[in-house]
């Protein structure tokens, strides 16, 4: 989540950001979307999607 911090970005800037392997990023995206942490903003797109934090997301990340 750190990586997606203040920024909208794509999963393989994520993945360099975060240092997690880009094949793993698609799956941690889904599990932080099914708990409402990270948004898709252009989800109609194949390549190129673009991923931020929602509101809910921000909050956890101030905490940790």
């Amino acid at each position: 989540m750190k990586a997606l911090e203040g920024d909208v970005k794509i999963p393989s800037v994520i993945a360099k950001d975060s240092g997690i392997k880009t094949n793993h990023i698609s799956k941690i995206l889904s599990e932080l979307k099914a708990h409402e942490l990270v948004e898709c903003i252009n989800p109609e797109v194949r390549k190129g999607r673009l991923y931020r934090l929602t509101d809910k997301g921000e909050v956890i990340l101030n905490n940790l």
